[in-house]
């Protein structure tokens, strides 16, 4: 019989029944027991270790049983039931090893995470602020069909129409996990509403999904370090948003970060999330230094997420978008534009995916997670 695993994967995955043999023993200390803090981690990892060991063990039951009917095929009265045996197993196969992948893979613990995405218009101009104004239409569409929440956090409206910048928050279990590769530079490709001549013009805009930053890090951020300005709001809001200084904006002296938030009445709501905002950049400014770092050492198909990486191209003429990362291209746009992205990003997902296996193969990730 073929060994249809990897051996790298049999590698790492046998050292999982030793690993939960060592945490039965651990948890059954009363000074693991009595130590509540370490008991919930190791509570923690026994869960996933188990679940990865049992799924080990099924999928070596069903190894073992293919090479039994393997064997019962010589005998004339079980040869039947041997062919369905081997039929079963070899069906059965490679669905477990696939999961077990899965499990083996990092996880990223922010993937859960609701989500700020900020878009900015790039060159182009009026037509650029328009194209944001796509975008945002496009996330909001995209949410709305995954049931998530959509919060204008700020906005800086364009000239003539669209935005200059605007930053939502995007409110869904796992918002983070399916919008983070989006960041980076759309280019769009189109014949602008003022072209009097049919000519297409080309301008562009930046995306950046950062995860939503646990409540408890706003804490970890010293009061010196800020500078807290409030003003009053622009836009639509009515006649209550001229009358007060609501909107509020704070600056991280250290970093020269700057966030604000002018979408509630309530300055110290618009404070507190201008402040969420301020520490999802602080983290991703730090996220993106340790991504260049490892780029030095390997430079992923995905990318690094930094803005000035040119992701996508949205093509109007021809209905085409164009993924330049995984070189997809779908002649789907205008559907796409209305919030059908999850064959996007599902074929993301799958390719970085296929850049963890790599890494794993490569003993650049091992068993901890």
């Amino acid at each position: 019989m073929t060994d249809l695993m990897k051996p790298f994967l049999r590698q790492q995955l046998e050292r999982y029944p030793v690993r939960l043999q060592e945490l039965d023993f651990f948890l059954s200390q009363p000074d693991v027991v009595s130590d509540m803090e370490r008991f919930r981690a190791l509570t923690r990892e026994h869960a996933e270790v188990s679940e990865v060991a049992g799924l080990y063990a099924k999928f070596l039951q069903s190894e073992a049983d293919l090479a039994q009917a393997g064997a019962w095929l010589e005998d004339a009265d079980m040869a039947e039931m041997a062919r369905e045996e081997i039929v079963a197993a070899q069906a059965e196969l490679p669905q477990l090893e696939e999961a077990l992948q899965r499990l083996l893979l990092p996880r990223d613990p922010q993937d859960v995470r609701n989500t700020f995405l900020e878009i900015r218009a790039g060159t182009g101009g009026d037509e650029s602020a328009l194209f944001a104004g796509d975008l945002l239409r496009m996330y909001t569409r995209y949410a709305e069909r995954r049931g998530w929440g959509v919060e204008v956090v700020s906005q800086s409206q364009g000239e003539v129409g669209g935005f200059k910048e605007v930053v939502i928050r995007v409110v869904g279990l796992g918002a983070y996990g399916r919008l983070k590769f989006e960041s980076g530079g759309h280019r769009v490709q189109r014949v602008p509403a003022t072209e009097t001549q049919g000519r297409i013009h080309t301008s562009a805009c930046t995306v950046a999904a950062l995860p939503e930053p646990d409540e408890a890090a706003a804490v970890q951020i010293n009061p010196a370090d800020l500078r807290i300005d409030t003003y009053r709001a622009s836009g639509a809001g009515g006649q209550h948003v001229n009358k007060t200084d609501s909107a509020v904006r704070i600056t991280h002296l250290p970093t020269g970060i700057v966030a604000e938030c002018q979408d509630d009445r309530s300055q110290h709501r618009n404070k507190a999330q201008a402040m969420q905002v301020l520490v999802a950049r602080i983290q991703e400014k730090e996220r993106s230094e340790r991504a260049a770092r490892d780029a030095a050492t390997r430079k992923g198909l995905i990318g690094s997420g930094d803005r000035s990486d040119r992701i996508r191209t949205y093509n109007f003429p021809q209905g085409r978008l164009t993924d330049h990362r995984i070189n997809l291209t779908l002649y789907k746009l205008q559907v796409i534009m209305e919030g059908d992205l999850d064959e996007v990003i599902e074929a993301l997902l799958l390719a970085r995916k296929a850049e963890q296996l790599e890494e794993l193969e490569m003993g650049l990730t091992g068993v901890g997670r």
